[in-house]
């Protein structure tokens, strides 16, 4: 169950709290929904429960709050308004992907498509699915880790009724079986409708905690919804036929060619219509929302209390709008029947347990339920691993690195290829197509971006930020993306080599291709390069959430800062470190196997460059930044 005590956000400047000192309990194997209009504070209570903005309160899921718990995503299932993540990644990779993350087989993406109805758009990308098609793999990605409790921000809003009813049987399907069920809404009718208990809330407040049979009696009552062109005329009669015979109606203008008649039936105002010769174009029954306070009125109780055992037993659902068949003044005809709440409130429910909660055969509804995907019988051990499949899967999953990777080697082949023809280009930097006037070569750019790109997509489109998925501040994740960028750029650096060198000897012959005679040298400061500035990317973005930081960070390092370390290393109180091969040869007592003095020779040139100097700095600083804004989030 879920327990929530005294969620309030902090307060902006002279404004009130959006959400002030709320407290409720979603029971399990129940439908809770928190019913509010526009900037009643749902989504906000939603976001300081799941610890997601910061305020003050505490919310339990099962006797933990979520920081406690070590799995997350796989004891709260999230969703909060349309699925994060990227609009070019497939669906089925989508899901792949979480599951990567979730540290779950990659067999239940599969299983949870079928469940959701997926399975024929499994290979459609994320940006060109509509909105029921939308919240369906929401709903997909929330069951995902088979979770026992689901959080959900309005999962009903822009879809049809269809799909609606859907939505709403998969939710009671789970929360049958024993799990927790918090959604938001909107609408009191749909709530009426789908849920067991309703917290009200209003301003940030929680105004009423009932039932949901109770709060259809008090805060829904029958109406008769009326459409004609001569809608004054009529109100204007049916009160005064009211006062003539001592009845209780009340007629509501709402406003053009509609009216709302409360405490009337549809023969009643047909009948009216019909003797003074007026044209109706609608008459249904329907059922009115009275407001957040409003309670039951006297002559009204008895016609809700009839309303909501009119659903309990097959009665027309709230909201319907049969039209009157016939002439008017004809008889209501009969509606598809809807959900009883309080049918469903007096159920019996499954006790919650401290494990896994237990799946039953068949819910115990009237109805068959739609079915909900098989729990994991297999629960893998934390291992350091996950974050890095999840890398993987994140960076292979949409072609934007390979189509960075693709212009560079064009950009590289082209310039090079220009360089050789104008001449006065040293053979290293004719290799690697970096031209004396440009600060990075196109490789370095290019793994600079994919960096970049791997933190500020988290930022962008995050995936896992609803389930505490800010998980950009873990750092595994940092460690594996740090590998994967490696290797990344490792690749790409010798792949500019090889097609560099490829096409200067188709053009120019093998003059150009020789190997140089420090090439090893070269070779290190070429590489050390190319993965300093992937690295630089990775931790800009990560630090300032943003692509276009890390990129700009990239540039920063041979603009900005190899001027200040050559400036420094030029100053009269630095001393010169010639003489740093023989001092190191000299104090290795033992010579290293296969020359291997000869690479920590190659390292100390290499950061003895400016520019290497200046990547390993700024590299070393962006990561302590990355660190302490990490440790600062924890502390909060």
């Amino acid at each position: 169950m879920i327990q929530a005590f005294g969620l309030t956000s902090n307060p902006r400047k002279d404004t009130p709290p959006a959400v002030d000192d709320i407290s409720f309990e979603a029971r399990a194997g129940h439908v809770t929904a928190l019913l509010g209009g526009p900037g009643a504070g749902k989504t906000t209570a939603l976001r300081l429960m799941l610890e997601l903005q910061q305020g003050r309160g505490i919310t339990y899921f099962r006797g933990r709050p979520l920081h406690r718990i070590s799995h997350p995503s796989r004891e709260v299932g999230v969703l909060l308004g349309d699925v994060p993540g990227h609009p070019a990644r497939t669906v089925r990779g989508h899901l792949r992907m979480l599951c990567a993350a979730a540290g779950v087989p990659v067999r239940r993406a599969d299983e949870v498509l079928e469940v959701v109805g997926l399975v024929s758009l499994r290979e459609e990308r994320l940006g060109t699915l509509s909105r029921g098609m939308d919240r369906r793999l929401g709903l997909a990605c929330v069951l995902l880790s088979d979770p026992h409790t689901l959080v959900l921000d309005d999962p009903a809003d822009g879809l049809s009724a269809r799909e609606t009813r859907w939505l709403q049987g998969m939710l009671r399907a789970h929360a049958a079986q024993g799990g927790t069920v918090l959604i938001t809404a909107g609408d009191p009718k749909e709530v009426a409708r789908s849920a067991d208990r309703v917290v009200s809330l209003d301003k940030g407040k929680v105004v009423a905690d009932q039932a949901a049979a109770d709060f259809a009696r008090t805060r829904l009552r029958p109406r008769v919804a009326v459409r004609s062109p001569h809608a004054a005329r009529l109100a204007a009669l049916l009160a005064k036929e009211a006062r003539a015979d001592r009845r209780s109606v009340e007629v509501v203008r709402e406003g053009g060619n509609r009216l709302s008649v409360y405490g009337g039936t549809c023969a009643d105002v047909g009948e009216t219509a019909f003797r003074h010769g007026i044209l109706v174009h609608q008459l249904a029954d329907e059922v009115g929302d009275m407001g957040p306070g409003a309670g039951t009125e006297p002559d009204t109780a008895a016609a809700s209390a009839a309303e909501a055992q009119g659903d309990a037993d097959g009665a027309p659902a709230a909201g319907a709008e049969p039209e009157c068949s016939g002439a008017v003044g004809a008889s209501r005809p009969a509606v598809t029947a809807g959900s009883s709440s309080a049918a469903r409130s007096a159920a019996p429910r499954p006790e919650p347990s401290s494990g896994q909660r237990k799946r039953v055969g068949a819910p115990r509804t009237l109805d068959a339920l739609p079915a909900l995907p098989p729990p994991i019988s297999v629960r893998s051990a934390p291992s350091p691993l996950r974050p890095l499949r999840y890398e993987i899967r994140r960076a292979t999953g949409i072609g934007t690195g390979f189509l960075i990777a693709a212009a560079v080697l064009v950009v590289s082949v082209v310039t090079a290829v220009l360089l050789a023809r104008i001449g006065h280009t040293p053979q290293a930097r004719l290799l690697a197509a970096w031209p004396q006037q440009v600060p990075l070569p196109p490789a370095a750019l290019g793994a600079g971006l994919i960096g970049a790109l791997a933190f500020g997509d988290e930022f962008r489109h995050p995936a896992l930020a609803a389930d505490r998925g800010t998980v950009p501040r873990r750092l595994g994740l940092l460690a594996a993306k740090l590998l994967v960028t490696a290797a990344t750029a490792l690749a790409l650096a010798v792949l500019t080599i090889g097609c560099d060198a490829e096409m200067l000897y188709l053009v120019y012959g093998r003059e150009l291709t020789q190997v140089p005679a420090d090439w090893f040298p070269a070779g290190a400061s070429w590489l050390g390069l190319v993965i300093g500035c992937a690295w630089a990317g990775v931790l800009a973005a990560g630090v300032f959430r943003s692509t276009t930081a890390g990129l700009a960070a990239v540039l920063a390092v041979p603009v900005v800062v190899v001027p200040l370390v050559h400036k420094a290393f030029e100053g009269p109180s630095v001393r010169t470190a010639a003489g740093f091969p023989l001092r190191v040869r000299e104090v290795l007592l033992v010579q290293w196997p296969f020359g291997g003095e000869r690479y920590l020779v190659a390292v100390a040139r290499v950061l003895a460059q400016p520019v290497g100097s200046a990547l390993a700095l700024s590299v070393t600083v962006l990561l302590c930044a990355y660190l302490f804004t990490t440790l600062r989030t924890r502390l909060r």
